[in-house]
């Protein structure tokens, strides 16, 4: 990590405070036995809740490693009857629907998948990068979050299980990420830019999230917090077992993504994504820092590919060269700059400080969560 994170700051050992947060996370990552146990009990109330049902969780899947590995950890190691759902949001590259069909089908798992109309969709992001926010991913993230409850209120089932895991993702600044159930915030930039009504769109939001949790009963979990999880090893667990084919990039099964991380944060942002991934993977053991330093050498993605990918996303839009690149010229704006819900504003106020204490914060925070499921 660099100073492309504004809020980064070192001890006087040379330590960066993510690797100090990394070091708080790594106290908690569980031994194999008691890892395992956790599992088989989060197994066992799972089977006991959804007895007699169809399904007894649901779970997100995009075709990328960690949505599919915890498929197969779902259905192969526990024994679960998951249903999947798919966010279709008019992006994905042909390998992800193949990597889907791939995973479902082999592991004979149902799936629904959540069409968006691509209308809507295309109106929301254009949305976005008129704004000129960094988070722009916030319009996919928050549909896939409200898509999975969605589903998941009307099956009855009241367990999700999430692919999101701290051991290879949690490194990742603030400044370069936004709170993806901000509803209001979402709301106003579009309502700002964009020009179709989100009729069909899918929305949370915190009071609907705190509905799904206290009055609904839903209960999300990361299994994948509940184990040793080596990418590496889950790579090829997949496409040994699985027939998976890699995309060479994290979240690179959505064209836009990739597209994203390659192009639009580094050139308007000055932001490369992989300096959070590979931070994660150096403090988890699973990559040396020589090796991400050398990776880093490396651009985003190919130049060849990089031209594909512009030609099809401005096109894909209905823009010209021309249009596109005056949106990139455009002055950067923070979320903040536009209305954003309680929470987030009085995160942007104490953050710097609580970024500061997250050892101590951060057990605190734990044993609040037990109590208030929904913050």
């Amino acid at each position: 990590m660099d100073t492309s994170d504004p809020k980064i700051f070192f001890n006087r050992a040379g330590v960066c405070s993510h690797c100090m947060q990394y070091d708080v996370v790594k106290k908690e990552i569980l031994s194999s036995a008691k890892s395992q146990k956790m599992l088989e009990t989060l197994a066992n109330q799972i089977k006991a809740t959804g007895k007699g049902a169809r399904y007894d969780c649901i779970i997100g899947i995009s075709g990328g490693i960690d949505s599919s590995y915890l498929a197969y950890i779902v259905k192969r190691k526990l024994g679960l009857r998951p249903l999947a759902v798919h966010l279709d949001n008019g992006w994905n590259s042909k390998l992800a629907a193949k990597n889907i069909r791939q995973i479902v089908n082999k592991l004979d798992i149902d799936l629904h998948t959540h069409v968006i109309d691509w209308e809507e969709f295309k109106d929301i992001q254009i949305s976005y990068l008129k704004a000129s926010v960094v988070d722009i991913e916030v319009v996919t993230d928050h549909a896939i979050f409200a898509a999975i409850y969605d589903v998941a209120e009307k099956t009855g089932v009241k367990y999700v299980l999430l692919g999101m895991n701290e051991v290879t993702e949690k490194i990742l600044p603030r400044s370069w990420t936004f709170n993806k159930n901000d509803i209001i915030n979402l709301k106003a930039i579009h309502k700002k830019f964009g020009k179709i009504p989100l009729n069909t769109y899918p929305l949370m939001g915190f009071n609907k999230y705190k509905y799904y949790k206290t009055k609904v009963g839903i209960v999300s979990h990361t299994p994948l917090d509940y184990m040793p999880y080596v990418k590496r090893d889950a790579v090829q667990v997949l496409i040994d077992e699985l027939g998976w084919k890699d995309y060479g990039g994290k979240h690179y099964e959505s064209v836009f993504t990739r597209f994203y991380q390659g192009y639009i944060l580094p050139e308007k942002f000055g932001i490369d994504k992989r300096r959070a991934h590979l931070s994660t993977l150096i403090n988890s053991g699973q990559v040396s820092r020589e090796e991400a330093l050398l990776e880093l050498e490396k651009p985003p993605y190919e130049k060849e590919l990089m031209e594909q990918d512009y030609e099809f996303v401005i096109k894909k839009f209905g823009f010209s060269r021309e249009e596109f690149d005056n949106i990139m010229k455009l002055p950067i704006k923070s979320h903040f700059d536009y209305p954003t819900n309680l929470n987030s504003k009085l995160s942007r106020k104490v953050y710097p400080y609580l970024y500061r204490f997250y050892p101590v914060i951060r057990p605190v925070y734990k044993k609040l969560q037990k109590i208030f499921p929904f913050i």
